[in-house]
């Protein structure tokens, strides 16, 4: 399985993830939105466009790690990757 990850370097939340991903010798790619203004976009547009980002918004959130499974799913928690 690879897994598509939005975050981080500098959240500790993101880089938990990643750690335990690896862990669970699961293929990763990582979108760093604070070290690459592309991977930045691809953050803007799911939190722009997902509707699982409103809760995140409306209380002044980040709303990382997000995960992208390879059938498009997307989530913001670790224990649906894990599954």
């Amino acid at each position: 399985m690879k897994v598509t990850v939005v975050g981080s370097h500098l959240c500790p939340d993101t880089l938990y993830a990643l750690n335990k991903l690896v862990e669970a010798g699961i293929e990763i790619e990582f979108k760093n939105l604070s070290a690459s203004l592309p991977d930045l976009k691809v953050y803007l547009n799911l939190r722009d466009t997902e509707p699982m980002y409103e809760k995140v918004k409306a209380g002044g959130g980040i709303g990382i790690p997000c995960f992208i499974l390879e059938d498009g799913t997307k989530t913001m928690y670790l224990k649906d990757v894990l599954k």
